[in-house]
């Protein structure tokens, strides 16, 4: 089953079933703001997350439009975009900021000491300098890592898995955040031991982007990697076309890129971890403090793997991935 299609289930199944106020209510609706960054229109896999979170909290007892006001705010990645909707969200005194990566986090951190904000979606948060420690956050942010930095290294390693006579890559990552910087810093620790050249590319322009894309496609046996970062997934569609045009095989971070037609992506699961935010909204809401919540990993990765992408590019996918695949999309 898709996953779409088991969001769409889970919508109707609570549409159905009896709700239980588990929450002491007060005499308003707690407000939950929520912000997603590198938001298209009527993405399924954004609005996925929106409905995973929903449905949480309708099963805590948390009721959009009678004891909640759930107000998600879609913005692209610039900068500037964020810090409006920040600016404007914050003036609203919302009880609590469901924030995604690290541009949306960090923006929203640098505005208020106070409101109680959950991440789904942060890459190495002690780094960035949103909390203290992951046991001990000890500010007014907490929630839910994307992945270690370690992770990063395996996407290379997929890379070469998959397309075995590629000798250099093109690795599109942020250039203006400690993560963006921190996955190519590991990508580039592990080149050498596969075999692989790799290139830094851009993703803040899309003229950059495409630059770079063009002139890396000019060397012989060369893929892509697509780090995680607001500013590359706000680049999907262009990202996945010149993948195609060059066929230029590609990893990705985020399985929103394979479920549009890219190759593979191998990374965690965000609907899950919405899901899992709504459990310290509810705590929050009822009382608890994020400095007292310790910030969680992902307990496993999902691979994804898009056959008809293999086939147009001419790859044989090994066995071996295929066994680990937690979706194969033919």
């Amino acid at each position: 089953m898709r996953r779409r299609e088991f969001i769409a289930g889970l919508a109707s199944v609570a549409t159905i079933s009896p709700l239980v106020a588990s929450a002491e209510q007060g005499d308003r609706p707690r407000r939950v703001d929520v912000l997603i960054a590198a938001a298209t229109e009527n993405d399924p896999y954004n609005e996925g997350r929106v409905a995973a979170l929903t449905d949480a909290l309708r099963g805590l007892g948390w009721i959009d439009g009678r004891n909640l006001k759930l107000v998600v705010h879609r913005m692209t990645a610039n900068a500037g975009d964020i810090r409006k909707n920040v600016t404007e969200l914050l003036s609203s005194r919302p009880d609590v900021v469901v924030s995604g990566g690290n541009m949306t986090t960090g923006t929203v951190l640098q505005a208020t000491h106070s409101v109680p904000v959950v991440f789904t979606t942060a890459v190495d948060p002690v780094g960035a300098g949103f909390i203290e420690s992951l046991a001990q956050p000890g500010g007014n942010a907490t929630g839910f890592m994307q992945f270690d930095f370690n992770l990063s290294g395996k996407w290379l390693e997929l890379l070469k898995q998959v397309a075995p006579a590629i000798i250099r890559a093109g690795v599109i990552r942020d250039p203006t955040t400690s993560s963006g910087i921190g996955q190519f810093a590991v990508i580039q620790s592990v080149a050498s031991s596969v075999g692989v050249d790799v290139v830094p590319i851009s993703p803040l322009d899309e003229v950059d982007l495409e630059s770079g894309v063009t002139k890396i496609r000019r060397s012989p046996n060369v893929g892509l990697i697509a780090a995680a970062g607001a500013p590359v997934t706000m680049h999907r569609d262009l990202i996945l076309k010149l993948a195609a045009q060059y066929r230029l095989p590609a990893v990705y971070a985020n399985r929103t890129f394979v479920d549009n037609g890219g190759l593979i992506s191998y990374g965690s699961d965000f609907i899950a971890s919405a899901r899992l935010a709504a459990g310290y909204v509810d705590r929050i809401l009822k009382g608890e403090k994020p400095a007292d919540l310790p910030v969680q990993a992902p307990t496993r990765y999902e691979l994804v793997v898009n056959l008809k992408t293999a086939k147009a590019l001419g790859l044989e996918i090994p066995s071996t991935v295929l066994a680990r695949a937690d979706e194969v999309i033919e």
